[in-house]
């Protein structure tokens, strides 16, 4: 009970960071990305587009991913531990990744895209099981897209996509509007992923933005099971 408190808090100032209202720079910086997208190449904006259709497909249809057996019987600091060892192991992959296309320059740059996509739906199926949930159901599979929804969008599709977490049994046959999913993620990492192609940064830009990137997730991820795990033991107590 004493972990769980600490849980419990730690999620309270979770909530807060997502619900508190937009400060100046976060808008100033999202009217400069709506300049930014229009810079970019239609070639750069049609591959996103791709990447992450095929991605939401695949993990709809759930033959994309390899699924692990949902781990049973372990209590929540168990689970945790295991979660982090998790982070820091896909936040090396990903960082290796991203150094490695983003010292090619663009076109190994473009390349970072799916690939990206595909390190950070890996780590989110790998989550599911440490946190004993089947990601074979669609529910959960639906629930995962919800996550990472959550940790890569605006402001606004954030705090909707919290709710829908903290309220899951009601929110679990819910359709996924795969557009607009997609419009957010592509305006979340467009500046960043831009400043990776840069010949002579580009391999510094890549390792850093991908570890960032999987780090956020990571901590989105942990977050959202957690808020499951707690709400269902409460239930039964």
């Amino acid at each position: 009970m004493e972990y769980q408190n600490e849980v419990e808090e730690e999620l309270e100032a979770w909530e807060r960071t997502i619900k508190r209202k937009s400060s100046m720079v976060s808008r100033s910086a999202k009217r400069l990305q709506s300049r930014i997208n229009d810079l970019i190449p239609e070639r750069v904006h049609s591959i996103v587009t791709t990447s992450i259709k095929t991605m939401v497909q695949g993990v709809l249809v759930g033959n994309t991913y390899a699924v692990h057996p949902p781990q049973r019987n372990q209590s929540l600091q168990m689970r945790d531990q295991q979660a982090r060892e998790l982070i820091r192991k896909y936040k090396r992959i990903a960082a290796t990744e991203g150094a490695g296309t983003g010292a090619g320059g663009i076109l190994l740059g473009l390349a970072d895209f799916p690939l990206l996509l595909s390190i950070k739906m890996k780590f989110l199926f790998d989550l599911a099981s440490i946190y004993g949930f089947d990601a074979k159901k669609m529910e959960e599979r639906i629930f995962i897209l919800t996550v990472f929804q959550l940790a890569f969008s605006s402001d606004s599709t954030k705090r909707e996509s919290y709710d829908k977490i903290v309220n899951w049994d009601e929110n679990l046959r819910e359709a996924l509007d795969w557009k607009a999913f997609q419009l957010e993620y592509r305006d979340y990492i467009d500046l960043p992923k831009l400043l990776q192609m840069i010949p002579g940064i580009g391999a510094f830009v890549g390792a850093y933005v991908n570890y960032h990137f999987l780090d956020w997730l990571g901590q989105n991820a942990m977050n959202a099971y957690r808020i499951r795990i707690i709400k269902e033991e409460n239930e039964q107590i």
